[in-house]
């Protein structure tokens, strides 16, 4: 059963991280299989994919001292780009951390434009842990 945990922990955690992985299905398998704590469940995915977006805002701290050389996968009018929407938006656009394509860049950017850490943390804990309790409830039928 832990190895069920575990496995949840690292797929949440790198799939919030700029990996190309998902978590959702493993913890809807898991919901769905009834074989394990439901709070447990959320608790992990939502630990784990905190955790990796935490990377994120971390390594967008440090990035922008990459941005001249020629590997940087970020171009300097996409960066600017980036810059001017979080400057529009500001923190509360890091509710949207949960969504697929763009939450993951939206963490790193909240990294570079120095979002402290403890806003950062609390709004998104709450956008990814409110995703995954509504993935939770449709999986229960309690939505529908």
């Amino acid at each position: 059963m832990g190895a069920a945990y575990f496995g949840l922990f690292f797929a949440a955690f790198g799939a919030a991280t700029l990996l190309p992985l998902q978590s959702e299905a493993l913890l809807v398998g898991l919901i769905a299989s009834g074989h394990y704590w439901l709070w447990g469940l959320l608790a992990v995915a939502t630990l784990g994919n905190v955790l990796g977006s935490l990377v994120n805002w971390w390594l967008g701290r440090g990035i922008e001292r990459f941005q001249a050389r020629r590997w940087f996968p970020v171009s300097p009018r996409h960066m600017a780009k980036a810059r001017k929407h979080y400057e529009r938006y500001g923190h509360w656009s890091l509710l949207l951390s949960w969504l697929p394509v763009i939450g993951d860049p939206l963490t790193l950017v909240a990294g570079v434009m120095r979002e402290p850490l403890a806003r950062f943390l609390l709004i998104v804990t709450l956008a990814k842990g409110a995703r995954y309790g509504v993935l939770a409830m449709l999986t229960l039928g309690w939505l529908g």
